[in-house]
């Protein structure tokens, strides 16, 4: 085979809000980290185990613009793209390295209303305040309406 495969498909809650950065010919680019969690067992102590890992996460022009917009710290979002190295040099001098995932699509996947109905003592009305087609429905409502035999 002579081809190659560079793509990342993550779910994660936001770490921070996104950052987006404006440039003079009209382009952006908006940035924020992704947390996701593998979560298990240990088998000897039977303690619960949970490790966190960080991505950096790009997003560019339009994207960046409807993520800043309707993202938040904590939300949880399904991002696919490609992973891209970057290198730069710090005040200190030295070379830095960084990887990060640059966003070719996304969905939200928590749902503002859901949210807002769960914050107590809140009147501002979410309702229209994400786009239409971007928000997946969440697993339970996925199980309710599911009828396959598996």
């Amino acid at each position: 085979m002579s081809g190659t495969v560079n793509k990342v498909m993550l779910i994660g809650h936001l770490g921070d809000e996104v950052k987006v950065h404006y440039f003079e010919g009209g382009g952006c680019v908006g940035r924020f980290p992704l947390a996701t969690n593998e979560t298990y067992t240990n088998r000897q102590t039977g303690e619960k185990i949970t490790n966190t890992d960080w991505h950096n996460i790009v997003v560019r022009n339009k994207a960046a613009e409807i993520c800043e917009k309707y993202l938040s710290k904590g939300d949880k979002v399904y991002v696919e793209g490609r992973l891209k190295n970057r290198q730069w040099q710090g005040e200190d001098g030295n070379t830095r390295y960084t990887t990060e995932v640059h966003v070719q699509d996304f969905t939200f996947l928590t749902n503002k209303n859901e949210v807002q109905a769960s914050t107590p003592g809140t009147t501002e009305q979410v309702q229209g305040s994400t786009p239409q087609g971007s928000i997946s429905p969440t697993p339970s409502t996925m199980e309710e309406d599911d009828d396959l035999p598996f």
